[in-house]
């Protein structure tokens, strides 16, 4: 109004303008014209111009001082209307409804959004307000102190909303936040609830499959709970956490709701693994029953695959041999197993009791006594095929020996027949020939022999075969010997009929060459040549004297008649010796006959080989007496173990060496040799000389007077004497006793045969009219 009223003011004022300056400029007029009343015109105009600037002045100052007013009064406006919006909104924030759940409670933070919005929104009108206090307050306005007190108050109003926004804020949050946390806790004491359901569950499965699925599942679910729910209880035992330690206002019930939460957490993680445990120890129970029905079901396979065939030779019986090897190499997985079993049986008895024990005990049991009867069945099977073997190796061996002894009997069948003395001899050398190979053969019949009667000591299936062939193989071999015998003497008697021949030839060459001389009429015509007559007549008849021998030789009975002598004697005595042995001996089994005959043999190779034997070493020279017993210090060093083995300790160590018959006995001294004569240097045993060598070590040039001994399992020793002398003694005494014992004859077996070539070489010619005597 006064704004209005000032401006009509001015406006009837600025009206009023013209006429002002017309006056003024009439005036102006009549004082240039020169009226007379010029200067009283003048301070007229200028009385009036100032008065009207003075008017206008007025209006202009009242109309700045009304405005200056009107912003005064506009900012007390504003600011009242400010001051009672503020208060209104305080009594907005200063509710205490914090809602009863969670949506109602978000609701609420929803609306106090909106105030939030709303205030934060309101702070332009409070900064202008304060801009135009500050302005008023910079022009000096009237009402400045009213302006900065109003201005003061509304800040102080404002920033006190502000604080109860961010008050009722903060309850709400708290409030949302306890809401949301209450229902996290619900929510996951619900999960855990449903999960326990599952984890206190008491199925344990019906199988193995059923049981191990459960378990599978189990397990699944295990790591699904523990990974899902540990994950949500940490979060939110964090939530927690971090509410109590901001110091929420319900602190105590966040705190019992976690306890509760961590509890039956806890609970459930202890009854899974009580579920875990159930189902492991029911797993490993039918697991053990399964593996039991398993293993069962293989042992019973194994048996079904072994095979009743024991082979039609020797090569597929090897064959089976081997197969039944691999049968059994493969056996050994399934032994670990059935020892597994044992020890699963034995871990599960521990743990369990009554009927289940009693079941456990019952399957471990069957598994034992399927595999104790599997085991016997391969024992029984390698057994068989093991005496299958062994009999064809036999057969064979029967076989090969009888083939010879066939050859060797048409051998001497069909020999030629001599002419001469050279010719038999040459006969009988490859009849000793086949002696030595009947010696040598001789090993084989006693492998052969000793084959068949361990055999028959266990019960062959083949028993009765085998005495068979036994009788048979004893039989062709006495015959192949006595065949033996015959050609040979029937051999000697040829060469003594020849040698007799060519004696008588001799000896009746030798007559008809001195019938000459005794027919010579020749007495001599001088001293002297009567005197030569006489001489030459002595040594006639001393030649005629050593002649006598000879021809008494011819005069004896020969060995085919000596032999047809003690050929009856030894009949006559043979039968009657069977007539009393059929008189006192009872009658006797098939099969103890078999064996009588074959233990008769025996004795009776045994009789002629000591007679044989002891025949030998009347005839043997004793050439190696001397040297069987021989003594002295040499120095030794061991070279070789056996064949192919270097002795471990080669140096040379001085040694007391004592010859004693067939052995090298070796001592530290000459007084231990006398004193303990069975303690040896080291310990070592003696050094056995037989089937050995003794010579001069030529090709060892690193010691002087050293000689090799060498034995026939391949030992080795070097000896160094003192001189050349001591050492060519040392070798002739070992040498003759190797050489005696290697020339000794034959094994005992071999003795019940003749002598060897070289020995039967000589006796006939022992027998010769000039080189051997007659026995």
């Amino acid at each position: 109004m006064l704004k209005k009223k000032n401006q009509s003011m001015a406006n009837e004022i600025d009206n009023h303008e013209p006429r002002i300056n017309l006056i003024c400029n009439n005036g102006r007029k009549l004082i240039d014209e020169g009226h007379e009343d010029s200067a009283e015109f003048t301070s007229l105009i200028e009385d009036l111009m100032d008065r009207w600037q003075q008017l206008k002045k007025a209006v202009d100052e009242r109309r700045s001082k009304l405005i200056q007013s009107e912003k005064a009064q506009q900012y007390l406006f504003d600011a009242s209307e400010a001051e009672s919006w503020m208060s209104e909104q305080e009594l907005y924030m200063m509710v205490e409804d914090r809602g009863k759940d969670e949506i109602s409670t978000q609701n609420l933070m929803k609306k106090h959004e909106t105030l939030e919005l709303s205030v934060e929104d309101y702070a332009d009108t409070i900064r202008q307000l304060g801009e135009t206090a500050r302005q008023l307050t910079s022009e000096m306005h009237p009402e400045s102190d009213q302006i900065a007190l109003k201005q003061s108050q509304v800040d102080k109003l404002y920033a006190g909303l502000k604080d109860l926004a961010g008050e009722r804020r903060a309850k709400l949050d708290e409030a949302l936040k306890l809401f949301m946390l209450n229902r996290e806790v619900d929510d996951l004491e619900q999960w855990i609830a449903e999960r326990e359901v599952v984890a206190g569950s008491h199925e344990l499965g019906q199988d193995y499959d059923h049981v191990t699925l459960l378990w599978e599942r189990f397990k699944e679910f295990d790591r699904d709970t523990e990974a899902i729910g540990t994950e949500r209880v940490a979060a939110v035992n964090g939530i927690a956490d971090q509410l109590i330690a901001a110091g929420h206002s319900d602190s105590a019930t966040i705190a019992e709701w976690k306890d509760g939460l961590n509890e039956a957490w806890q609970d459930l993680l202890e009854l899974i693994e009580t579920r875990t445990q159930m189902l492991v120890a029911s797993r490993e129970l039918h697991k053990f029953f399964h593996d039991c029905k398993d293993i069962l079901g293989r042992i019973s396979e194994k048996h079904h695959a072994m095979s009743d065939e024991l082979g039609r030779d020797a090569g597929s019986v090897n064959g089976l041999q081997r197969k039944h090897q691999n049968f059994l190499q493969d056996l050994q997985t399934l032994q670990t197993q059935v020892q597994q079993i044992c020890n699963e049986s034995a871990k599960l008895q521990a743990s369990y009791a009554g009927e289940k024990a009693k079941e456990i005990t019952n399957r471990e049991a069957e598994v034992v006594n399927a595999w104790a009867s599997l085991q016997n069945a391969c024992d029984a099977r390698k057994q068989k095929l093991g005496d299958t073997g062994d009999l064809f190796k036999f057969l064979i061996m029967v076989r090969t020996l009888m083939l010879w002894m066939e050859d060797v009997v048409r051998q001497m069948n069909t020999s030629e027949k001599a002419r001469d003395v050279s010719g038999v001899e040459l006969l009988m050398n490859n009849h000793q020939s086949l002696k030595a190979e009947i010696d040598t053969r001789e090993d084989n019949f006693t492998a052969c022999i000793s084959l068949g009667k361990e055999l028959l000591s266990r019960n062959h299936y083949a028993s009765n075969e085998i005495k068979e062939k036994l009788v048979g193989l004893s039989n062709s071999r006495n015959s192949l010997l006595h065949r033996w015998e015959e050609r040979w003497e029937n051999l000697q008697l040829i060469l003594e009929v020849y040698q007799f021949a060519r004696d008588a030839a001799v000896a009746e060459a030798w007559l008809i060459a001195q019938e000459p001389y005794l027919m010579s009429l020749e007495l001599g015509l001088t001293i002297d040549e009567v005197e030569n007559l006489i001489k030459k007549h002595e040594a006639f008849e001393k030649s005629a004297i050593a002649q006598e021998e000879r021809f008494g030789a011819l005069e004896r009975l020969t060995t085919f008649e000596l032999k047809e002598l003690k050929k009856r004697q030894e009949e006559e005595e043979r039968k009657r010796q069977e007539e009393l042995a059929a008189k006192q001996t009872p009658p006797t089994s098939p099969d103890q006959s078999a064996k009588d005959r074959l233990d008769g043999e025996e004795v009776k190779d045994k009789e002629k080989e000591e007679s044989r034997q002891e025949k030998q070493t009347r005839d043997r020279p004793q050439s190696g007496a001397d040297s069987d017993h021989m003594e002295g210090t040499l120095v030794r060093k061991h070279e070789w173990e056996a064949i192919a083995k270097r002795a471990s300790n080669r140096s040379w160590d001085k040694v007391f060496v004592s010859l004693r018959g067939t052995q090298l006995c070796f001592y530290k001294d000459q007084k231990s040799a006398k004193s303990s004569p069975e303690i040896y240097y080291k310990n070592e045993t003696p050094f056995e000389l037989r089937g050995g060598s003794a010579q001069v070590a030529d090709d060892y040039s690193k010691k002087k007077h050293v000689l090799r001994v060498k034995a026939d399992n391949g030992a080795e020793y070097l000896f160094q004497a003192k001189n050349d002398e001591e050492m060519n003694k040392w070798v002739a005494a070992l040498s003759s006793v190797c050489e005696q014992q290697s020339t000794s004859g034959p094994s005992s077996r071999s003795q019940t045969l003749p002598a060897p070539a070289e020995m039967r070489k000589d006796e006939p010619k022992r027998r010769s009219f000039f080189t051997l005597k007659k026995s």
